[in-house]
């Protein structure tokens, strides 16, 4: 098992739609709504739902926005698509990237997720991708990775790469980290990237920063048509501004992809 189990909080559903931008009465709207029609076993994916079903009716681009950590899941079944996700976030932020490249390590060669480059310091990547929102990453994983980090970091400095310098391992996952996991990060050196972890330079705060939303964020696009995006290798919604002709390859109508692009233009612009 690689994770454990976290509980629902009213506390947490109010951040999330602060997080959203939506405005205090609108948030307090929500909530005493959903309080009213909360029963005994409940799930928090049904409550989670029937807020962004009350949000949506506000206002779309709020709705999109609540509905990002979500979002962050339907890129799944495969981890792939997160893969390039992170990717693309790091090459916003000042890096060049290669995704699924295999590197050899002393002992064994290895499939990193990403690597990214930067003033000739090399960080490799490791992506975790959770299908279920109640799973966290154990210690188990960073333990792992960071033999991994070692092995490779090795054969890096005798082999041809050496012009440039391994200086970081990292660990990204959309959920979150146990303290364990946390714990061992810190004490080895490794950088553990989650939903909110770090405090403030989390995977959620580097979205918004960067505006930076995944195709599945839409409220708009259908699962089918978000699926056909994303094999694509269409992740970003800045992706389908140019590459908007999929949208009449789906045989989308006029008036409806004025509304979708209307909505992606909306976030990128956030």
């Amino acid at each position: 098992m690689l994770g454990e189990k976290v509980k629902f909080s009213l506390d947490k559903l109010r951040n999330s739609l602060k997080h959203s931008g939506a405005d205090k009465q609108t948030v307090n709207q929500i909530l005493d709504t959903v309080r009213d029609e909360l029963y005994q076993g409940i799930s928090t994916k049904e409550i989670y739902n029937r807020a962004f079903a009350l949000l949506r009716k506000k206002k779309r681009l709020f709705a999109s926005k609540y509905k990002l950590k979500k979002a962050i899941y339907e890129l799944g079944p495969t981890g792939f698509p997160f893969e390039r996700f992170i990717g693309a976030i790091l090459k916003y932020s000042g890096y060049s990237i290669e995704v699924g490249k295999t590197v050899q390590g002393k002992c064994v060669s290895h499939e990193v997720d990403v690597i990214a480059n930067k003033n000739n310091d090399c960080t490799i990547i490791e992506c975790k991708f959770h299908g279920d929102q109640g799973l966290n990453c154990n210690v188990k994983i960073p333990l792992y990775i960071h033999s991994r980090y070692n092995d490779i970091k090795t054969h890096w400095e005798l082999s041809s790469r050496k012009h440039s310098h391994l200086t970081e391992g990292w660990v990204v996952t959309n959920t979150r980290f146990t303290k364990d996991a946390l714990q061992y990060g810190k004490c080895c050196g490794l950088y553990l990237l989650s939903w909110d972890y770090p405090e403030n330079n989390g995977l959620k705060d580097r979205i918004d920063r960067l505006a930076l939303y995944p195709i599945t964020v839409s409220t708009l696009l259908t699962n089918r048509e978000k699926q056909f995006l994303l094999s694509r290798d269409v992740v970003l919604c800045r992706d389908l501004i140019g590459d908007a002709f999929y949208l009449d390859h789906l045989g989308v109508s006029e008036l409806r992809k004025e509304k979708i692009l209307n909505e992606i233009n909306q976030l990128c612009q956030s």
